[in-house]
């Protein structure tokens, strides 16, 4: 807990990380236009099938024409690149003030309430995953029925693609939850019995100083705050490094798991997603400030 110099310190870490976050916002955007245009400009129609079904045992196609496997996978190479600085920024802003990442104060109330230890659930993307190839599917049935022909996206998973995305899922749910009970286990410590027993003389003395009877001596009981809090921000810092591990590694095994074309896809969905909840969440709190639903995002046509 770090008043005076500290506090300073904190607001400049808030202040950087949020400029920082602001820009990789704007770049996020950047990219989300680039990977839309690369998506139509694939031209690699896929034929209705007998008995259509989800997946089919044959590798997704190659894209074609408009633009090459090679400029898809750069696309998406960079894209992920992003993601991995955000990431590395993320965790060298953490070293400083790992209480603010945990809580950040540039999140809207609505992305705070889906937050797991500082960011994203990773299950929440395969979920995504998933519902975009759902969505993706019954819009390519509708036009196969028509006898149309389909671009290649993520309504073409494969049978061995949906097995590997499966294990991924499994295998993420259990790492979810190793590391949620470590989160729980370090929350606990809150109760601890240093803590417990710093609060008690702190109230103590409290009591003393009102009482006039004895001064209290703030600068010890701040240090003495600072060696209790300390190692528990610290074990918060491991435990968000394995949260974003675990982000990051799901995002990159999905990506390694579809072609170039689907990925392109998938990270137009993670981006949609990301970026219409920041931009609902912010309207929502604006309009409890300003008047509740007031807010013109809110306000239904007559």
């Amino acid at each position: 807990m770090a008043t005076g110099n500290g506090n300073h310190e904190a607001q400049q870490t808030e202040e950087n990380f949020v400029q920082f976050y602001e820009t990789w916002k704007k770049q996020q955007n950047q990219h989300l236009q680039e990977l839309i245009t690369a998506s139509e400009q694939v031209s690699s129609p896929t034929p209705p099938t007998d008995g259509i079904t989800a997946c089919s045992s044959s590798s997704p196609p190659p894209p074609t024409d408009g633009i090459t496997a090679t400029n898809l996978s750069n696309l998406v190479k960079r894209v992920v690149e992003h993601y991995e600085e955000y990431y590395k920024t993320k965790s060298e802003w953490a070293d400083k003030n790992i209480l603010q990442i945990l809580s950040p104060p540039w999140t809207s109330s609505l992305e705070d309430a889906f937050l797991w230890i500082g960011g994203w659930r990773p299950t929440m993307a395969i979920h995504l995953l998933y519902s975009k190839s759902s969505l993706q599917f019954e819009s390519k049935f509708n036009v196969w029925m028509q006898g149309k022909l389909t671009k290649h996206d993520l309504g073409d998973l494969t049978q061995s693609q949906i097995s590997l995305i499966d294990e991924l899922q499994k295998n993420t749910i259990i790492e979810e939850k190793e590391i949620t009970g470590k989160m729980a286990k370090q929350q606990e410590k809150a109760a601890g019995a240093d803590m417990v027993e710093l609060s008690h003389l702190v109230s103590e003395a409290l009591r003393e100083e009102e009482k006039g009877t004895k001064a209290r001596d703030h600068e010890a009981e701040q240090s003495q705050a600072e060696s209790s809090l300390n190692p528990k921000e610290k074990g918060f810092k491991k435990i968000l490094e394995k949260a974003d591990n675990l982000r990051l590694r799901t995002l990159k095994s999905i990506i390694e798991t579809l072609s170039a074309t689907q990925a392109v896809h998938f990270l137009i969905a993670a981006a949609e997603l990301h970026l219409r909840l920041h931009e609902w969440g912010k309207a929502r709190d604006e309009g409890q400030l300003s008047g509740g639903a007031g807010h013109p995002i809110f306000q239904q046509e007559a």
